[in-house]
This record gives structure tokens, sequence and C-alpha cells, in this order.
């Protein structure tokens, strides 16, 4: 104690104590941290390198050779950065066949999917590897066959609440400003509508854990999939698309009917006195 006493006023004291703080607090860290758990291993090194080796062919090209985005010289993005996108997004953008996109467009459209599913994963693995998102979802988020009735009732809340205004009160979809669109959500794997749900893709916004916790997603599928496999009560359906189609039909089959049966009453009159 003396010899440190004596030696307090040393111009690297201060210095010292410091290193030594670092020192201790890395040993506490290093002792006391949890396991973590994106620590790579052999197979994730080699998922990595293959997906790699697959975004520098297929996407690259839009997205930068090292995910940065590429900018278009008016200033817009030819494709847009990938750094924090998260696994989650690779695995619904590619898995539904939306990248690698065919053609530039307002929106991408899905199609038939290009890649196998270790190739998707790959993929997802490399993007995950560059920066901190969203990572696919486990089935017991979005596997909905535990679902009671009382999760039915909340889901319907929550998509009558935020996703009516895009995707129609029946989830079958509708038009957006600037040539886009919402797209119809009943048949539609309830893995893609939870990773949408996280990662908004498109014009759609992120619903992230603190807005929607994953029971509050996950009770949203429930009830997409009680309007799927609900009974068609009123007889056809006619789209599940509200005033409009109901509208159309009623303005052509309603009308139109009208129309035939005055045209058929005029003709006959006509007759009738012709012959008299």
């Amino acid at each position: 104690m003396r010899f440190l006493s004596t030696r307090r006023r040393h111009p690297l004291a201060g210095i010292v104590v410091v290193l030594l703080g670092l020192i201790a607090v890395g040993a506490l860290y290093s002792a006391l941290r949890p396991a973590m758990a994106d620590s790579a291993t052999r197979t994730d090194t080699e998922l990595v390198s293959q997906g790699r080796q697959l975004y520098l062919v297929g996407c690259s090209s839009c997205h930068g050779l090292n995910a940065e985005g590429i900018k278009t010289k008016r200033g817009n993005n030819n494709g847009p950065p990938l750094y924090g996108v998260g696994a989650a997004a690779v695995d619904f953008q590619v898995g539904t066949g939306r990248m690698p996109l065919t053609q530039p467009g307002t929106q991408a459209l899905q199609k038939e999917v290009v890649y196998t599913d270790q190739e998707i994963k790959a993929l997802a693995t490399y993007i995950a590897s560059l920066a901190p998102g969203p990572a696919i979802p486990d089935q017991s988020y979005w596997n909905t066959s535990d679902s009671t009735n009382e999760d039915v009732v909340r889901g319907g809340e929550f998509f009558r609440t935020n996703c009516t205004a895009c995707h129609n009160f029946a989830g079958s979809g509708g038009a957006l400003p600037n040539g886009g669109f919402a797209p119809e959500l009943r048949g539609v794997n309830p893995r893609y509508i939870y990773e949408a749900l996280l990662t908004g893709p498109g014009q759609m916004p992120k619903f992230t854990d603190g807005t929607l916790t994953p029971q509050d997603k996950k009770d949203i599928i429930a009830y997409l999939h009680q309007l799927q496999d609900q009974p068609k009560y009123g007889g056809a359906d006619l789209g599940l698309l509200g005033p409009v189609t109901e509208g159309l039909w009623g303005w052509l089959g309603g009308l139109g009917a009208l129309v035939v049966a005055a045209a058929w009453i005029g003709n006959n009159g006509a007759r009738a006195g012709k012959k008299q």
C-alpha cells in the first residue's frame, strides 16, 4: 500500500489505473457473459461462403458487391442496401419469388421461386452475417394449430385496426398510391405473413415486437386462417372485395335484367298493336 501511495502522483499513474480498470472489466465480462446465440460454427461459415457466392451472381448487380446498395444517376435506389434487413427479409423476398427481380418496376411481384430451400438459407445466412437484423421466425411463432377462439377474436381486432386500410377487410388486397398494391393474404404461407409483419416489405410498415408482440402477430395469422376457412353463408363472395364488386354485380345484373325486361315488354307490346 505504501508503494502505491508514494507513486499515486506519478504522471503515468492515471493511465495505469485506467488500463488496470479496463483489464478487470474485460476479464469480468469474459467470465460472466452468456453464450452468444449467433456464434459462428463451421456450418455457418460454409453457409455464409455459399450465400456470398450466390449473392455475387444473382444480387450484386442491383445491391452492390458488398450489399451497400446502388443508386442511379437520379439518386434513386437501383437496389437498396441490405445491411440490417436480416435473414427474415431475405427468406420472405426470395422465398416468395419476389427476388431476384425479372425487371424493374413499382413493386416486386410474387412469381416462381428461383432458388432452392438450401440456397435461400445460405443467402439469408450471408446477409444476416453482415449486420444484426430480424431472424427467420421459428415455426412456433406462426403455427396457429393451438390458437383459441379468443386468439382469433384478438387477431381480428388487430387486423381491422392496422391492416384493412390496405389489405381489405377480408385480406383480399387493394390498390396503393404510385401504382403499388397490397397483395391478397388468404392462402399465403403463414411464415411469410409473419416475416412481412416483421420486416415491412415494399410500402408496408414494419411491426416490430414493440409495436405488435409475437403473440399479436400469431393472432392475426389465426384470424386470416379463420377468414379463409369460414363458410360462404351469403352464396358467391364475389372476391370479398366489398361494395365495389357487389355494386358492379347489382348494376350489370339488376339493371341489365330491367333493361332486357323493358325491351321485351316494348317489343311484344308493339307486335300486339300491329296484330290488332
